[in-house]
């Protein structure tokens, strides 16, 4: 069967932005506003609370590890002693490269590894829309090991590194996911796989999308009436399933006229499209403008 999240991850073309060691002392917050790369925080030491926009706050403990796919605005903060409303930190960047947070010269008492990644794909934002928007794993060692191991590697000067760099990063956000499916996670493709009916339907159509899916097929294969089906996947996934195969069937199209590998017939069946003229209507009603042209603008 497909594996969807290796797959995302890989079209995303993930791209490491930069990585900081920030530790705090006493009272702090610090917030981040209107961000659009990906963020990802592994807490080392200490304890401290996260609140994304939008979200009730989260403590976090050490060895918890959150991924934002697509952050907005959120803050991160002390919790024992916890910052006074409205006021703000300002990081500052010690000689050694850590960032402090607070009193800067006060005992040590969280310490936290950060990092931003971008993704370069063109669809980036209908790939990300198909994730989770806030993943959180709760003392998972390995996700702070493999964090300090991108860390070390994007600091070095090694033969390939920015191809280490890549591989590394799909790693951490794949073990990511598959770390974080648990029943509670917000809708999305996420605990979509991790449930028993929707799972195998989600990894049959990224198997298969050339196969001319249907509800009421998908429906058997989750073992369920058409009706509940339809309400299940929209409920655990947030979106109903022939709109999810649709975005996951562009986004492979897009891909594929970017290669400049394949004639128009071609990715029309490799996407469960009759014919070109079909497949060519449907694209360019999503896209706004037919796939001829779009090969032309966007292929490698």
């Amino acid at each position: 069967m497909s594996d969807p999240y290796s797959e995302i991850i890989s079209l995303l073309q993930p791209q490491a932005s930069y990585f900081k060691l920030a530790h705090g002392s006493g009272p702090f917050r610090v917030r981040r506003a209107n961000v659009n790369d990906a963020f990802y925080c592994s807490l080392l030491t200490g304890r401290a609370s996260l609140q994304v926009d939008g979200k009730e706050p989260m403590i976090l403990d050490p060895g918890d590890f959150v991924l934002i796919p697509a952050a907005k605005s959120f803050s991160f903060s002390s919790v024992d002693p916890p910052p006074l409303e409205g006021v703000l930190s300002v990081p500052i960047e010690g000689a050694d490269g850590v960032f402090r947070l607070g009193n800067p010269d006060g005992e040590v008492e969280v310490r936290q590894l950060i990092g931003h990644c971008t993704f370069a794909s063109p669809d980036a934002e209908l790939l990300v829309s198909l994730l989770p928007d806030l993943v959180v794993v709760r003392g998972e060692g390995r996700l702070a090991a493999f964090t300090g191991f991108l860390r070390d590697e994007a600091r070095a000067n090694r033969p390939a590194r920015d191809v280490v760099v890549e591989h590394l990063l799909q790693v951490l956000l794949i073990e990511a996911f598959r770390s974080g499916a648990e029943p509670a996670a917000t809708a999305g493709l996420l605990r979509g796989l991790a449930d028993l009916r929707i799972g195998p339907t989600l990894r049959a159509m990224h198997a298969a999308p050339d196969h001319s899916w249907t509800v009421p097929e998908l429906a058997r294969e989750a073992g369920l009436s058409r009706s509940a089906f339809y309400a299940r996947f929209n409920q655990i996934v947030g979106t109903a399933p022939m709109s999810y195969l649709l975005n996951w069937r562009m986004a492979l199209a897009k891909h594929l006229l970017r290669s400049g590998e394949h004639s128009i017939t071609e990715i029309s069946g490799k996407i469960g499209y009759g014919s070109a003229s079909a497949f060519s209507t449907a694209f360019a009603r999503y896209v706004g403008y037919p796939p001829a042209q779009y090969s032309r603008t966007f292929s490698a």
